[in-house]
């Protein structure tokens, strides 16, 4: 009994190793076309739809979130059928303080003496957080969002989704001047607000040894953008 307990217990942990292995895809896969954008196409079975507007405090711009209708299936069965109970969530954004969160196809910005709508960007992208830094707003006028976003399929699996490398984007309050800030190729670990310095700072970490994934053997970058600068440019510092 003894050894058939072993024997189970190796063939336990062997399953366990496979299921592990198959789970942990490389975020990155790279080949010769790897300094190119590879860009996921959309769903075309998704049905696109939009919250009623937000409109940030002190600002003239209304702001549509745009993403796909969600749709869940529960386990129960239907009373007078075989079909299962299907629900759909009409709302596909949150709004917290001074921050839009979800899972965003698009944003769409209308100025309040408007009837146009300028879309954000007209590439495939997954949305999560747009944050509007309102202290930087009250002190010196500029408008500013905080994006943190999927834009490249990274692992290239022919979607965006968060298996990919999250990103790191700037624009104003209009939308227009939308730029990335976080490099190509690079995790956005997280992002700071100095305020007494009109500084965002942010860190990223980079597969230096280009196995796929992000682990402690490879480097942590930083970074900060003049907020108050014509041109948002990136400025690396060391702080070890």
């Amino acid at each position: 009994m003894k050894t058939v307990s072993i024997v189970l217990m190796n063939i336990a942990v062997l399953l366990l190793v496979s299921c592990k292995k198959e789970v942990e895809k490389p975020k990155v896969i790279y080949d010769s076309s790897s300094k190119a954008k590879s860009i996921a196409k959309k769903d075309s079975t998704q049905v696109s739809i939009a919250d009623l507007p937000i409109q940030m405090e002190g600002t003239d711009y209304l702001i549509h979130p745009v993403g796909d209708l969600r749709v869940y299936e529960k386990g129960t069965k239907a009373k007078y059928g075989s079909s299962s109970v299907i629900d759909l969530s009409f709302t596909i954004s949150n709004l917290g303080d001074d921050e839009i969160t979800g899972y965003l196809q698009n944003l769409k910005f209308q100025k309040i003496d408007s009837d146009s709508i300028k879309s954000l960007t007209d590439k495939p992208a997954l949305i999560l957080t747009v944050t509007y830094l309102k202290a930087i707003a009250e002190k010196t006028n500029k408008q500013i969002l905080v994006y943190t976003m999927y834009d490249v399929d990274t692992n290239k699996d022919g979607k965006l989704d968060t298996s990919d490398i999250k990103s790191l984007y700037l624009s104003e309050i209009s939308g227009e001047h939308f730029i990335k800030i976080s490099a190509n190729f690079q995790e956005l670990i997280d992002w700071n607000l100095i305020e007494s310095k009109n500084r965002l700072y942010f860190r990223t970490v980079e597969d230096t040894n280009k196995n796929g994934q992000f682990d402690k053997n490879d480097v942590v970058q930083y970074g900060y953008i003049n907020l108050l600068a014509k041109d948002w440019e990136v400025v690396n510092y060391e702080p070890i």
